[in-house]
């Protein structure tokens, strides 16, 4: 399993970044990431900023960490293509048909994603697949 730190999370969406404004080719990964990067323009500058220049993005702060945020689309971009947990696909179908916006229901799934990921650090286990599942579920059915 592939488990980046963070400095590498940083480079590789500010290599993406670099190399999509000087039209090199991009590998099935950055190309998928461009896509949110294109999305996000409030971010353009934290990736063409010197990786030195970079915050640490504290809550106190008062902002969104860019990184972390690209990387949860991400996340959930590789989740919807192989529909991995099960069912994903047609949740977040169901989701985006309801708020009418594909980009607005990753960010709700950003929020069943948190919520799964704290419980399962707060009791030690796993994240349970099937409570994620149905968290997004919920959010579809209001």
């Amino acid at each position: 399993m592939f488990n980046p730190s963070r400095d590498e999370v940083r480079q590789f969406f500010r290599d993406a970044w670099r190399k999509e404004q000087a039209g090199q080719v991009l590998t099935p990964l950055e190309a998928m990431a461009i896509d949110w990067v294109k999305a996000h323009p409030e971010y353009h500058p934290d990736l063409e900023a010197p990786a030195e220049q970079t915050p640490d993005y504290s809550p106190e702060q008062g902002r969104s960490n860019p990184f972390l945020h690209l990387s949860m689309h991400l996340a959930v971009s590789e989740q919807l293509s192989i529909d991995q947990p099960p069912g994903i696909r047609a949740a977040h179908a169901q989701l985006a048909a309801r708020l009418g916006s594909e980009h607005d229901a990753h960010h709700e799934i950003f929020e069943c994603l948190g919520e799964t990921l704290w419980e399962a650090q707060r009791t030690g286990t796993v994240p349970d697949t099937d409570a994620y599942l149905d968290r997004i579920r919920r959010r579809a059915s209001r």
